[in-house]
């Protein structure tokens, strides 16, 4: 199979119909198996060619990016998934919930929840060379956050084409009621305890996503920038979980306390 681009390992019609698998799937609530296995000559930039159909596709209908998540950024999270670096993903206008909100639980599949801190932009970010004093002076504030995440690619043994392809997993985010300042509270030590139908069942430090979460933000403004893009003034960015994602049945009530931040809560309908 004719390799299309540096560091491609398929060619453009396979791309676009893996594309049309994880559509279908996206439509039907459905997964599909494994792609990394089916191909296993797909690389990672195939799968960010994937998600680019997706995230393209989704433009011409009328949606609009308001941001972007970046996944597997914690040990928690590689020990959880298998996988072993960081991915990103983009968000849509209609991702996005506040804290309080009824989600439709049946919109979704694999749901889980993971607990997140994100970042609401004031200015560009590009790379390379972007650092942690870069992202926080382009922060306008900090809010805390849930990420819904939403597999289509059958969980098992998934490889990092396979969640990057299925835009990594984001379902949607809930945005918690208040915004603070990066110089409000300690970025590194932001402590967070979450409750399942009233039982703690997970918690964690935000200093877990690779030291300081701003460095998530980092990483991504320089890795956009070998995809020839960066993250824009407005946009939010969820900087990754610092605590293992939580399985959700319909009916189930989250309500996750931050230290210092508040509470994120939502119930799934």
């Amino acid at each position: 199979m004719p390799v299309t681009a540096t560091g491609r390992g398929l060619d453009d019609a396979t791309v676009a119909a893996i594309a049309d698998e994880l559509a279908a799937a996206t439509a039907s609530g459905g997964t599909i198996d494994k792609i990394s296995v089916r191909y296993p000559q797909m690389t990672v930039e195939d799968s960010y060619a994937v998600q680019r159909i997706w995230r393209d596709r989704r433009i011409t209908d009328g949606h609009r990016i308001v941001g972007r998540k970046i996944g597997l950024t914690s040990k928690a999270m590689q020990q959880a998934t298998g996988i072993t670096e960081p991915d990103y993903g983009v968000i849509f206008d209609d991702q996005v919930f506040e804290s309080g909100a009824e989600i439709p639980f049946g919109k979704y599949s694999n749901v889980r929840v993971e607990v997140e801190l994100a970042f609401v932009l004031n200015a560009a970010l590009s790379g390379p060379g972007c650092t942690v004093e870069d992202v926080l002076a382009a922060t306008e504030s900090v809010v805390p956050a849930l990420e819904i995440l939403d597999a289509h690619i059958e969980l098992a043994g998934r490889t990092i084409v396979d969640t990057i392809s299925d835009n990594a997993a984001l379902g949607a985010m809930v945005l918690g009621p208040r915004q603070f300042r990066v110089d409000e509270v300690d970025l590194r030590w932001v402590g967070a305890l979450m409750q399942q139908n009233g039982e703690i069942t997970e918690s964690g430090v935000s200093g877990a996503v690779l030291g300081h979460p701003a460095t998530g933000v980092a990483w991504l403004a320089n890795k956009l920038a070998a995809h020839g893009d960066r993250l824009e003034a407005g946009e939010i960015i969820l900087a990754g979980s610092f605590t293992r994602p939580v399985w959700i049945s319909a009916g189930d009530e989250v309500v996750c306390e931050y230290q210092g931040m508040g509470e994120v809560t939502c119930r799934f309908v």
